[in-house]
């Protein structure tokens, strides 16, 4: 079950990308909502991670 659903974000996400190279060549209307959606999801997605609470992993072992 948790594999199908990877699978189908998997999709998603090649079909967005998919769609922003088509809608940067003049694709159809629909092409551009599609891409922008996407833009904008990877964005809100890049700003939620930034802002995700890290632990702080300090073992002490040294390596830096």
């Amino acid at each position: 079950m948790v594999g199908a659903v990877l699978i189908g974000i998997l999709v998603l996400v090649v079909a967005g990308c998919g769609c922003v190279v088509w809608a940067d060549r003049g694709g159809p209307a629909w092409t551009r909502v599609v891409a922008t959606l996407t833009v904008r999801s990877g964005e809100a997605l890049r700003v939620l991670l930034r802002n995700w609470p890290r632990k702080n992993n300090n073992s002490g072992g040294g390596g830096d």
